[in-house]
């Protein structure tokens, strides 16, 4: 079964999606490993991880699909990924569809900052007009292949033109074919409950660390009518720390002997990424 067809399948079913950020193969393997149904490949730490630079629109569509292929190739639980704003107009949607659908992933979210964008939860955001992104979301439709790809819209007007705003657009981005919208940074509980049930689609929450939405458990978001949560940072986020913790004992002590029992074994992670499986390969295929 396709990815897509998985991800849609689990739009239909009752209960909210659970979806952490991954950001390379590894971490959506680590997501696959504990269980969670679908996992999310984020822009934003993919940008961080590959490029070591922030989320502000320099990761380049070549670099974003490359990411997104060894991430689908690596699990079996769909993985819905950041197309950021399509990167140009309608013309460059289409051609980032295309490749974007040809990565394996599930679907895609498209947003309706600038070119020039900022993470969804950073100050200084400016939009297109909403006329625009609706012929980029048109566009989107027009080119898909696999009527199963998940298509979001993505809106960042809350911040902008606040959460009337942002209902007014993310209910033509549903007109225009939108899959899911995607309502960035809502500010509070109240702003969460309006934006979840104000507009035609299964509503998208992200929950990073740090930002400005209240991190709430997926039950309450449920209730309130939120389809999909993801998580974005939070592995990005705990394994900065680690990493930290480590180097600075190595500086300091010289040995890690100290961080041991917080450190993964060896076998742990073999069969994560599925050294067994090879090794029973190798002999199937021995001469």
């Amino acid at each position: 079964m396709r990815a897509s067809t998985k991800l849609r399948q689990l739009l239909k079913e009752p209960g909210i999606i659970v979806a952490p950020g991954c950001y390379d193969a590894l971490t959506a393997k680590l997501i696959q490993h504990v269980g969670f149904k679908a996992a999310y490949m984020s822009g934003g730490s993919a940008s961080a991880a590959y490029l070591g630079m922030p989320d502000v629109g320099l990761i380049t569509m070549t670099e974003m699909t490359t990411v997104a292929h060894h991430i689908a190739l690596a699990v079996d639980i769909p993985v819905f990924g950041d197309m950021d704003t399509g990167f140009g107009s309608p013309v460059y949607v289409r051609r980032a569809m295309r490749e974007f659908e040809a990565t394996g992933l599930a679907g895609v979210h498209i947003e309706d900052q600038i070119t020039e964008k900022h993470c969804g939860h950073m100050a200084g955001k400016v939009l297109v007009s909403a006329d625009e992104m609706v012929q980029k979301i048109r566009a989107a439709v027009d080119v898909r292949h696999d009527p199963d790809f998940v298509l979001i819209a993505r809106t960042d007007a809350i911040a902008v033109e606040g959460v009337p705003g942002a209902i007014q657009r993310a209910r033509r981005y549903a007109e225009a074919g939108a899959d899911v919208l995607y309502m960035e940074a809502p500010r509070s509980v109240e702003e969460i409950r309006a934006v979840a049930s104000g507009v035609p689609a299964p509503v998208l929450i992200g929950q990073p660390e740090n930002g400005v939405t209240p991190v709430l458990p997926p039950q309450q978001l449920e209730e309130w009518g939120v389809k999909i949560v993801t998580y974005p940072r939070s592995i990005r986020l705990m394994a900065i720390k680690g990493a930290l913790d480590v180097l600075k004992e190595i500086r300091e002590e010289g040995v890690t002997t100290g961080l041991a029992d917080r450190m993964v074994h060896d076998e742990v992670l073999q069969k994560i990424i599925g050294t067994p499986e090879i090794a029973d390969l190798a002999d199937r295929y021995s001469v």
